[in-house]
């Protein structure tokens, strides 16, 4: 029977043992979890996530396990859901619900999953409080040593689905969090100037992971909130800041799942990219503009699409919004969204965006070296802030504490600099000094590189092969060094970043889940590589 260690128990990892379980052939399966209950994953445990951080994903969207998460809801107590805030009367498909309800879900359906695969012939081993500490390519196995034990353990084929890596916190001083999920949850912020680096939902849940130390909202009938802050809790303020300064908009209804692209299709794409580097980006961007035209002929001639560049395109698609306050844009895109909600009534441009975002990704390394910065300075801005869009109740939030005096929002633009004077965080851009008490990056996962790897061995065999992301395959195993070649598979999403930019999300994690455990009886196949250096895109 052969040996298998999946090392990351999160939604990756138990994507990959579900499609191991569902192929059918016994495995010995070794899982390995550095948090206390595998199962969960770090976006949606209770460590890292309240009770007012939403998932932006809702079931009819969630690959299910074996039952849907609308199901699974269903089959909770009442008791069970008051305790999240949420009534079984209002439970819905397309419904936003805490994180830290799906993490119970992924948890229960973990636990099923280790269940069947021990009734259907499976040796399962669950370690948890498991942190795997090394791990190394061997000519006829894989070692991996655990919680820096000296004695490895040794199996066939190792699976790596650790998910998101985030720094170290500083639990000294509490004033610098250089992500939302280093701590933040269990620091007491005071009444104090509070600057969040990114406006995307990351940052906005770690506005709200701090007023929920100084103040409570109050829902109204018609779905509107208000803040109240706590009588000594008068100093607060918080400033999101980005580049550009504009908020997401509100997640819109659109059918599910997608309708499929007539025009820039997976097909067409491909042909484009055969007919050479040289040119690609602008190719690909007359095939975009075809597909909008198609789609959405009345917004594409209102912007007039067809005199617009992929440089000049992503100008005009932000340019109203910056034109605007971005609450009063967000209450007025709040409006629409739930409007056509109500309709089950699409909006065309948004939709056919939000459809091309994963076939464009293809074009990724394929691009020359002015091509990618150009796709990162433009088109990649559009298709995140598409994808990206956030709960409604997320918004609601924001305008109650911008109703409340309490936040604002700083466009910084692309030449600030942030230093560190005198144990505060200050912010220099256009001619300003903001300085802040507590300071909390949170633009999001950055794109890795090989030397990021967090297993010394590994991470030395391939700096070896003088590669500077590793080399890994369309099924997700590692090509290079030739000891990894059908033995390791690289599910782990920072070092993936740089070929596929848009890459997030659970439905993902489940094609990466499959992909990794097909990988056992298939040999592999080299795919096209390019570096992506992430860095702040908004």
């Amino acid at each position: 029977m052969k040996k298998v260690a999946i090392v990351g128990v999160g939604p990756t990892g138990i994507y990959t043992l579900h499609a191991l379980v569902e192929r059918g052939v016994p495995l010995e399966i070794q899982l390995y979890e550095q948090a206390e209950e595998a199962g969960v994953g770090m976006p949606y445990n209770s460590d890292n996530n309240g009770v007012h951080m939403l998932a932006n994903i809702a079931s009819i969207e969630i690959p299910p396990i074996y039952i849907t998460y609308l199901t699974w809801l269903q089959n909770q107590s009442d008791e069970y859901l008051a305790r999240f805030g949420v009534e079984r009367t209002s439970l819905h498909e397309r419904q936003f619900l805490p994180r830290v309800l799906l993490g119970d879900y992924y948890r229960d359906r973990f636990l099923a999953l280790v269940d069947k695969a021990q009734q259907s012939g499976f040796v399962i081993k669950v370690n948890e409080s498991s942190e795997v500490t090394d791990l190394r390519a061997n000519p006829d196995g894989v070692s991996l040593w655990v919680n820096h034990r000296t004695q490895p353990v040794e199996v066939d084929f190792a699976i790596i689905a650790t998910g998101h890596l985030w720094p170290e916190d500083d639990t000294q001083t509490r004033k610098f969090f250089p992500s939302p999920w280093t701590g933040l949850m269990d620091a007491e912020i005071s009444a104090c100037r509070v600057g969040i680096l990114g406006t995307s939902l990351s940052a906005i849940d770690a506005a709200m992971a701090v007023v929920s130390q100084h103040g409570t909202f109050t829902t109204h009938t018609d779905k509107s909130l208000t803040f109240t802050r706590h009588p000594d809790s008068q100093s607060l303020k918080i400033t999101l800041m980005s580049r550009s300064g504009v908020l997401p908009e509100a997640d819109f209804y659109c059918p599910l799942p997608y309708e499929p692209l007539n025009i820039a299709t997976e097909a067409a794409i491909n042909e484009c990219i055969h007919q050479g580097q040289k040119g690609l980006l602008d190719r690909i961007f007359r095939l975009i503009v075809q597909q909008l035209q198609d789609a959405a002929p009345q917004w594409s001639q209102q912007i007039r699409l067809d005199t617009l560049t992929a440089d000049t395109f992503p100008e005009v698609y932000f340019a109203d919004r910056i034109k605007h306050d971005p609450f009063d844009w967000a209450k007025r895109n709040l409006v629409e969204v739930e409007r056509n909600k109500q309709q089950q009534h699409t909006v065309a441009w948004r939709y056919t965006l939000l459809r091309m975002h994963e076939v464009i990704e293809d074009i990724v390394p394929h691009l020359d070296d002015d091509d990618v910065k150009r796709f990162k300075r433009g088109l990649a801005r559009v298709f995140i802030d598409n994808y990206a869009a956030i709960p409604s109740e997320s918004i609601r939030r924001l305008l109650a504490l911008h109703d409340a005096g309490l936040i604002e929002i700083l466009p910084l633009g692309a030449d600030y600099e942030r230093r560190t004077e005198q144990g505060k965080t200050v912010i220099y851009h256009h001619d300003q000094r903001c300085e802040f008490d507590v300071f909390i990056d949170a633009r999001g996962q950055k794109a890795m590189k090989s030397k990021d790897i967090p297993f010394p061995a590994l991470r030395e065999q391939l700096l070896a092969c003088g590669d500077e992301i590793p080399d890994i395959g369309e099924d997700y195993t590692l090509q290079a060094p030739e000891n990894a070649r059908n033995r390791i598979a690289f599910g782990g999403l920072p070092w993936l970043m740089h070929d596929r930019p848009f890459i997030q999300g659970l439905v993902v994690s489940a094609e990466i889940g499959a992909s990794m455990a097909k990988a056992l009886s298939q040999r592999s196949v080299k795919r096209r590589r390019k570096l992506w250096d992430s860095g702040d895109v908004d």
